[in-house]
């Protein structure tokens, strides 16, 4: 007897170490996991906040599949929608998203369904034999045989449906992470390919820009000058006598020059130059900070359009301005 309970609690330690090297192992994967994909985040190019991704797993004769798709929002929105089933799953499937996520409106949709091989129809063995004792008690009564069709039983709904998953087991847990991970995995390489081609495009687009500003620049250098020269003309047309030794008069002259004067502006758009591809540089989502910066580049080509005296100038402006908004509309793309 005790070499029978010697030898039970023997074959439970090696059951329970067993089960903690499949339960070590199995979270050893995930941490490499998690880790590829940090290390994939820290390397990344830009992304897209638009993608669609799907994955699928199989457990016990029943498949979980997951989709994944996005659309641009300037905050993190998520909705899950998923079988009652698999509720508790919700927290993982939000903490795995948000990880691969920073903004943006998305949609996980998860489902469940019988594999082939199975077929997944699980029989209610006590609704169908109440459906049988109320018909052999209802043909009794009609003085019929007792002969009763259980293939007609089995057409009413509720006898036959298509197998649950079992939430419950570790097996089906796993399998809903697998699927979800298959599914991030694509979306994140679709955004990755629209991100490429985004930015592509928004690096022509600033090039476009910086040759704008330099077509103005040769004409502000101008306006000092100019402004100058047509207050002093005014002057004259006026008959206000302007003695070449009038101190006041001419310092009045400058400050107006020097409110006209659009250096500062200039400046200013080639340092958002300068600051606009280094955020394309970076390996972190960078929507927020760009659209932050389009904003301040209108604001300050539209100080210089209005301080712009120069006829010359004021289409190179409006030029500006246009591929400045069509820049604007793609940043909205980008996470």
């Amino acid at each position: 007897m005790r070499r029978l309970r010697s030898n039970c609690r023997k074959r439970r330690r090696r059951g329970k170490r067993r089960r903690r090297s499949r339960s070590f192992r199995r979270k050893s994967r995930l941490r490499r996991a998690a880790a590829r994909r940090t290390a994939a985040w820290r390397t990344a190019a830009m992304l897209s906040m638009t993608g669609f991704g799907k994955g699928e797993a199989e457990f016990d004769g029943i498949r979980v599949t997951a989709e994944i798709s996005s659309v641009n929002r300037k905050q993190f929105e998520l909705r899950v929608s998923a079988p009652s089933e698999f509720s508790e799953f919700e927290p993982l499937a939000r903490r795995l998203v948000a990880e691969e996520v920073s903004r943006g409106s998305i949609q996980l949709k998860i489902g469940s369904s019988a594999s082939a091989a199975t077929a997944g129809n699980v029989v209610d063995a006590g609704f169908l034999a109440a459906l049988i004792e109320a018909a052999c008690r209802a043909r009794r009564e009609a003085g019929l045989d007792h002969a009763v069709q259980v293939e007609q039983l089995m057409m009413i709904p509720g006898v036959v449906a298509a197998a649950r998953p079992d939430a419950q087991s570790p097996g089906m847990a796993a399998a809903y992470e697998q699927a979800l991970r298959a599914a991030l995995d694509g979306y994140r390489e679709m955004r990755e390919h629209e991100g490429a081609a985004l930015k592509n495009d928004l690096e022509s687009r600033e090039r476009l820009l910086e040759s704008l500003l330099a077509e103005i620049e040769p004409l502000a250098a101008e306006m000092n000058a100019g402004i100058k020269a047509r207050l002093l003309a005014r002057l004259e047309e006026e008959k206000i006598p302007v003695p070449g030794d009038d101190e006041r008069l001419l310092k009045e002259v400058l400050f107006y020059a020097d409110k006209a004067d659009v250096t500062e502006e200039i400046t200013r758009l080639h340092s958002h130059f300068g600051q606009f591809r280094r955020f394309l540089a970076e390996s972190k989502p960078v929507g927020r900070s760009l659209d932050f910066l389009m904003q301040e580049m209108f604001r300050e080509i539209t100080t210089l359009g209005n301080k712009a005296g120069v006829p010359a100038v004021s289409p190179l402006v409006v030029a500006f301005k246009s591929e400045l908004e069509k820049l604007r509309e793609q940043i909205q793309n980008v996470e």
